[in-house]
């Protein structure tokens, strides 16, 4: 009979989150992990495999957070507009710690099998929008928006307060 699992996944992806927002996407090693939560090397490549598999994982985690906010939104519309819309509330709800997160790891979605994923995933975001009426170019053009004021706020290019946060989508929900 095996030893009783004692290595906590969730306690392993925190650690990496941590490790992410205190030393960057380059301070992300399973070492660190394993020092982290006080186990051994072996305890995290158990659980993961390699550094490659923990960063998966990372991806899968934040992506199940981001689908349980865009779900809720989207309430079993299918309309792509709609789509859009769930995706300008659940940008608008992400937390400022699993958004730094996400951006330091994005040294880490450069190489060949994360930009595929990455890829797919924003093509089909907006992949329905009938963008030859005026509705699916407003759509089109807010989900660009929810992007670039992501991107230039967790990425450090711009210097955005809450107040501005909510206004800018605000703005994004009236443009749709």
């Amino acid at each position: 009979m095996g030893r009783t699992r004692t290595v906590d996944r969730e306690q392993l992806l925190d650690a990496a989150e941590a490790i992410i927002e205190t030393s960057g996407a380059a301070g992300l090693t399973i070492d660190a992990v394993a020092k982290a939560v006080g186990i051994s090397k072996g305890g995290v490549q158990y659980c993961f495999g390699n550094k490659d598999a923990l960063v998966d994982a990372l991806f899968t985690r934040w992506g199940a957070s981001y689908d349980r906010l865009f779900a809720q939104t989207m309430a079993g519309s299918t309309d792509p507009v709609d789509a859009v819309r769930a995706h300008v509330a659940a940008t608008r709800r992400t937390d400022e710690a699993s958004a730094k997160s996400a951006s330091l790891l994005a040294a880490l979605a450069q190489t060949p099998e994360h930009l595929v994923s990455t890829r797919k995933w924003y093509r089909e975001r907006i992949a329905k929008l009938d963008a030859t009426t005026p509705e699916g170019k407003r759509a089109r053009l807010a989900f660009l928006a929810t992007e670039g004021a992501f991107m230039l706020r967790f990425f450090g290019f711009m210097d955005v307060d809450e107040a501005e946060w909510e206004s800018m989508f605000d703005d994004l929900q009236q443009l749709l």
